[in-house]
């Protein structure tokens, strides 16, 4: 039973980061296209939500939101604090 949990776990710490990869990507275009942007707050709650590796990647592979505060500490900050919870779980 802890063995399949924790494959979903994996999973969706896989996908979530992905996605908050993805969406940096994407943002970026749009940002250079002059087209309807990502909000910042959904780009941080991806963090929140798990996806704080892909995202913090994914800002810098395609330099977007490196000059923000808010992203360049405090994406690497919840990163520190779910590893912390992750490893009080396990």
């Amino acid at each position: 039973m802890y063995n399949l949990n924790f494959k979903y776990f994996f999973i969706y710490i896989l996908i979530i980061n992905l996605i908050g990869f993805l969406f940096m990507y994407i943002d970026k275009k749009r940002a250079i296209n002059h087209q309807f942007r990502i909000s910042e707050n959904t780009l941080l709650l991806l963090s929140i939500l798990g996806g704080s590796i892909g995202s913090f990647i994914g800002m810098y592979k395609f330099r977007h939101k490196t000059k923000k505060k808010k992203f360049t500490v405090g994406i690497p900050l919840i990163f520190i604090i779910e590893s912390f919870l992750i490893m009080q779980i396990i």
